[in-house]
């Protein structure tokens, strides 16, 4: 039976991310960074594609499992007619090389083992050299090599290296899985229990510095962990996900690499760090921002790669079946060639809520900032492909343009309140100017709903995000007619969808639908938060919370009918607005508009 995407947990190092299913299987694995080919890809095809399963023999799933604490330790327990054994599983981030760390620890009786380990580099492409060094493997295939070190006997069949072994109550048999480029002498392996130590240390002192306190600390915490460990250590970038290609319709073409960072995120997942105590890995991520976007204003990109590269090429992997059958596979995105005017906004906004929470701005970034706002001057009247990456024709998006008017509003607030030096009253006037113009054409009088683009009869769950940015207050009545609008046609079984892809003339110009997005869901409650239906935000708030699979985790998208998670995993989106949304519930979020008192203004 194919395993569902919330069957995976998932183990991390700061630099890339394993998914490890029930049955004890590494079925997803890019080395030696996120965005590198995998050389465990089962996940988009089948065993043949390369996985590691670490399980008593007979193929059972584990009987429970959870993480150590507030670290990323992954403990998976097997009750057998044998006995009772536990796996342990974890990354080190130690920096030096990708190692994954897996201890089988006997309980209680003696159950037969089986290790199967099939190393196949390139996404499932090439089958490695394989060589034995007593009881240890090494593994080459042109840039790539791989060491296997362990107590246990290993053999060799179908390309496949295999142990059979019996743990007993008291015994601890260690799996250490280095990599390293092949140029490269192989690194010394990690002593396995002192890994586990050094990784439980750094969970355990990386989530004390924690300052969330409210009701759902244990879904904040573990959220955060995860988010850390979507970060890329060496650049400060921080990913939207960990796989590709994973379908946001079961059989469908909507399979897209999530292995970069969007501009998109800034903001929020700024909101979720400054907001929850994370000041040092917030400047890393506002640095790498303007790393990143620094350069031609015209060339601003919706995404980069982990360092900041703006070449990001899609193309198809032929060789892989999919996920149940889901294609194409995919690496690279297209969509980093689209024009979002959305970005403009959404960076100038993440760098004004660093300067509000105190992290100094330096002339230079000020200098870049000021580049970008006379870019979108002459260019926030252009359609653009909307923050979902539409494929179909370019069009006045409200959501954009509300962006655009955020971008001028957060430059004026630099001059007001920070005191840099700028033109406020043009900003102002612009600011302004923009206002009027949404709230003529891109607000429908007769539903009394703002719409997703000039003209349109569709609406966009990114309208929720209008009182958010400080466009309008939240209790304004054309807001609260947006919340009821996207409620009444955007809401299946209670979550929100992004838009209705087939309305409007296929606006996004793929065929099929998608599952319930959960950031957008997160984005109602705020808003219902926000216009005082705070009973009806905590009820959908719980509902969401409900979602997240046994060790807490969501991917990108729900889909109610079958009840299974959909889209690329861990889904930094979906969890950034699990904290946001846990923070303002709860009383404690950081306002990103200018002032109150702006609020509306030209309304």
């Amino acid at each position: 039976m194919p395993r569902r995407i919330e069957d995976y947990a998932v183990l991390g190092d700061l630099q890339t991310m394993a998914l490890v299913g029930r049955d004890g299987s590494i079925d997803w694995l890019c080395l030696p960074r996120f965005d590198s080919p995998a050389c465990f890809a089962a996940l988009l095809d089948t065993e043949e594609a390369g996985h590691w399963l670490l399980a008593p023999a007979g193929g059972t799933t584990a009987t429970r499992r959870q993480y150590r604490g507030d670290t990323l330790i992954l403990e998976s327990t097997w009750d057998t007619a044998d006995g009772a054994v536990r796996v342990i599983d974890c990354m080190p981030p130690r920096g030096e090389a990708a190692d994954v760390v897996r201890v089988v620890e006997g309980l209680s009786g003696a159950v037969p083992m089986q290790m199967r380990l099939r190393l196949r580099f390139d996404y499932g492409r090439i089958v490695p050299w394989v060589r034995h060094h007593g009881n240890d493997l090494g593994a080459i295939a042109g840039p790539d090599a791989v060491w296997l070190h362990t107590q246990v006997p290993l053999s060799g069949q179908d390309r496949t290296t295999e142990a059979n072994f019996t743990v007993r109550a008291g015994e601890r048999i260690p799996f250490v899985l280095t990599y390293q480029r092949s140029h490269l002498p192989r690194p010394k392996p990690v002593d396995a229990e002192r890994a586990i130590d050094d990784t439980e240390r750094f969970w355990t002192s990386w989530i004390g510095r924690c300052r969330y306190r409210g009701r759902w600390s244990g879904a904040v915490r573990r959220s955060l962990v995860l988010l850390k460990a979507l970060t890329y250590a060496p650049t400060g970038g921080i990913l939207a996900a960990a796989t590709t290609s994973l379908p946001e319709q079961l059989g469908g073409p909507r399979n897209w690499d999530y292995r970069y960072c969007w501009l998109r995120d800034a903001t929020f997942t700024l909101q979720a760090l400054l907001g929850t105590g994370y000041v040092a890995e917030a400047r890393a991520w506002r640095e790498w921002l303007l790393r990143a976007v620094a350069g031609d204003p015209a060339e601003l990109r919706i995404m980069y790669a982990l360092d900041g590269s703006q070449r990001i090429p899609e193309y198809p992997i032929g060789w892989l079946a999919g996920y149940e059958g889901s294609t194409p596979v995919r690496v690279g995105n297209a969509a980093a060639d689209q024009f979002q005017l959305d970005v403009w906004g959404e960076v100038l906004d993440a760098l004004h809520l660093s300067r509000e929470a105190g992290i100094a701005p330096s002339e230079a970034a000020w200098d870049m900032q000021r580049a970008l706002l006379d870019f979108l001057e002459g260019n926030w009247q252009e359609p653009d492909n909307s923050l979902w990456e539409v494929r179909g024709p370019r069009r006045h998006f409200v959501h954009s343009k509300v962006m655009a008017w955020a971008a001028f509003d957060r430059a004026a607030a630099a001059v007001e309140r920070h005191h840099l030096d700028g033109p406020v009253e043009r900003w102002r006037a612009l600011r302004d100017q923009i206002h009027a113009e949404v709230c003529a054409k891109g607000f429908d009088t007769d539903r009394n709903t703002f719409t997703q683009f000039y003209g349109s009869t569709g609406l966009d769950a990114a309208l929720l995000l209008i009182p958010r940015v400080g466009f309008l207050p939240p209790t304004d009545p054309r807001v609260v007619g947006t919340i009821e609008a996207i409620q009444r046609e955007l809401q299946v079984d209670g979550f929100v969808m992004r838009y209705h892809p087939q309305n409007d003339n296929n606006v996004d110009g793929l065929p099929g639908t998608e599952g319930t997005f959960l950031a957008c869901t997160f984005w109602l409650v705020d808003a219902l938060h926000g216009c005082g239906r705070v009973d009806e935000a905590e009820a959908l708030f719980e509902r969401l919370l409900g979602l997240r699979n046994d060790v807490g985790i969501l991917a990108e998208e729900y889909d109610p009918a079958s009840r299974r998670h959909l889209g690329n995993t861990p889904q930094a989106f979906s969890l950034v607005g699990l904290v946001n949304s846990a923070r303002q519930l709860t009383g404690s979020t950081t306002r990103t508009s200018a002032s109150a008192a702006e609020q509306g203004t030209s309304a």
